[in-house]
């Protein structure tokens, strides 16, 4: 089983079924609410509510309670004005008013005593009793005497959170060590019989793993509670107290809910993936036996069993996704669609170059242009592939230099390969020298053939010939041609052969016309047979000189 590919199926699925979950509760429209009985409008002081209002003859709710409570905020800031001196008293009716000495704080009408169920003077009692209560709860909890024991409560918190972070530092130093020891002396390990499941090792990283994590959630919790505490401590931020909880909770909740919403979707996700697994399975040994030759088909090579099941990998793949897609929780929300358009626009603008390489590698595949261990020349490179991949091709110089050609850049150039047909039918290696007329044709063919005889690593059969290329205006252009099975051996073939026709040539004192020559020397430019090896040249072994057919004939 080629298990990439599974791989980034599953990841596709969860990432998308992720990335839902984060934007569900932006594109899922929200359940409605219950239609309930409104329960007025609230009066506030400071994060307190104290009671709500309703709407009274005219006097919207939202008002009236806005007004009542920048009255009751007053009188609480006003020290001056005693707690005491709140109390109702009987207006006209059908008011009841509420006041704090000459300061009015609300009146009382008999639509709320009615909303109620009570009377208009137990109701205003009863006002003026959580006006009261709250008035002193606010006066309190601003006072200097509250911030200062509230600042001091609050350093005495983060105290004890940077003493318990302490402790629980060394107390997981503690345990790692022991957990180390213990794995060490014991030698600790799960096995059936002599097979060993899992080794010390893993079970100790797992052990330290496991640590790790507990001691993160300890210390998650310490400065939870920290943070909570001191927030606690002053009036303004005590709200954000009681909401700190909730803020993650809720979220988690969400995504909890979406998820057991999903449970039917994710299980034909599942099916689905499981499906294709196999199925890759089967395509992956299916295309091993081909590669074998266990299974054969006419026109079909062995090579492209690999190349072959990759592109049905991705169809497979392709295909799985276009049926899972349905399921995948979040496929027709506006955040999937956005994600999807811009993965999509991304894709197709960054690798339009790799997409070409790709398809310029499988190219080069089904047309068997060359395989690993080729001598081959690709546009000005001249080296051995030494690996092939689907979007570069890898070449080795006889420098010992490394090229890396694009795919595509080998498809749109002239490729030689020296080794295709060198097996069978030998790659010929071609020379190119120009002799003068004086020299009998004959006796340079000749030499050409002795020389391509004294050279190691070529063949016999077929025998190497001469070609006269070109008659020139000072001399005659001579070709000669041999034979090798061995072209990674092509420049050492070229330069001994070279050494071979100077040796020859001057052997029998032919002069070779290259560079032109207007007129004649008075003696012929060649190197006698004692100077071959003036100094520093040494001379090889007398045994290792061969000598030809035409030596002795001069």
């Amino acid at each position: 089983m080629n298990k990439t590919a599974a791989s980034v199926l599953v990841f596709t699925m969860l990432l998308v079924s992720v990335i839902h979950l984060t934007c569900y509760g932006a594109d899922a429209a929200p359940p409605k609410p219950k239609e309930v009985m409104s329960p007025g409008y609230p009066v506030m002081l400071g994060d307190q509510t104290i009671f709500y209002v309703k709407d009274v003859k005219g006097y919207p709710a939202q008002e009236r309670a806005r007004t009542i409570t920048e009255r009751v905020k007053r009188i609480a800031e006003n020290h001056a004005i005693p707690v005491t001196s709140l109390e109702a008293s009987q207006y006209q009716q059908p008011i009841t008013l509420v006041a704090a000495g000459d300061e009015m704080v609300m009146a009382v009408f008999d639509e709320d005593a009615k909303a109620e169920g009570r009377t208009r003077r137990e109701v205003a009692a009863e006002y003026s009793e959580k006006l009261r209560s709250a008035i002193e709860g606010y006066r309190r909890d601003y006072s200097r005497k509250s911030i200062f024991f509230g600042s001091l409560y609050t350093l005495l918190v983060l105290l004890l959170l940077v003493i318990s972070l302490y402790g629980l530092a060394r107390l997981y130093r503690v345990v790692s060590k022991r957990i180390q020891a213990w794995i060490d002396s014991k030698k600790v390990s799960i096995r059936i019989q002599s097979f060993e499941l899992v080794r010390a090792e893993r079970i100790g990283a797992t052990l330290a793993v496991a640590t790790r994590v507990i001691r993160l959630a300890i210390a998650v919790v310490l400065i939870y509670t920290c943070v909570h505490l001191a927030l606690g401590f002053f009036p303004w931020t005590r709200p954000i107290a009681g909401q700190l909880l909730s803020h993650v909770v809720v979220p988690l909740k969400t995504i909890g809910g979406a998820i057991l919403g999903e449970i039917p979707n994710l299980i034909y996700l599942i099916i689905i993936v499981v499906i294709t697994i196999y199925a890759l399975k089967a395509m992956g040994l299916f295309f091993a036996e081909v590669e074998k030759g266990a299974i054969a088909f006419r026109g079909f090579y062995p090579e492209w069993a690999q190349p072959t099941y990759r592109i049905f990998r991705i169809l497979v793949v392709a295909f799985a996704a276009v049926v899972a897609f349905p399921y995948i929780p979040g496929s027709n929300s506006l955040a999937f669609k956005g994600v999807s358009v811009f993965l999509g626009v991304l894709f197709s603008l960054g690798s339009s170059s790799a997409v070409a390489n790709i398809i310029a590698g499988y190219m080069l595949i089904y047309r068997r242009v060359f395989k690993v261990g080729d001598r081959v020349k690709i546009g000005d490179f001249v080296g051995d592939v030494v690996a092939t991949r689907l979007q570069v091709i890898h070449l080795k110089t006889v420098k010992n230099e490394e090229i890396t050609v694009p795919s595509s850049t080998v498809v749109n150039s002239h490729v030689v390969n020296y080794s295709a047909l060198a097996e069978e039918k030998g790659l010929i290696l071609h020379s190119t020298v120009t002799i003068g007329y004086d020299a009998p044709w004959r006796q340079v063919e000749a030499l050409l053939l002795l020389a391509a005889e004294r050279t190691q690593g070529l063949l016999r059969e077929p025998p190497p010939f001469v070609l006269q290329t070109s008659l020139d205006d000072f001399y005659v252009s001579y070709e000669v041609n041999v034979f090798t099975n061995a072209p990674r051996e092509m420049q050492r073939i070229y330069t001994d052969l070279h050494r071979n026709i100077q040796d020859a040539f001057n052997e029998y004192g032919v002069q070779i016309m290259s560079p032109n020559y207007r007129g004649d020397p008075a003696a012929p430019k060649v190197v006698p047979k004692e100077q071959w090896y003036a100094t520093p040249a040494k001379a090889p072994d007398a045994m290792n000189v061969k000598k030809g057919p035409c030596e002795g004939e001069k």
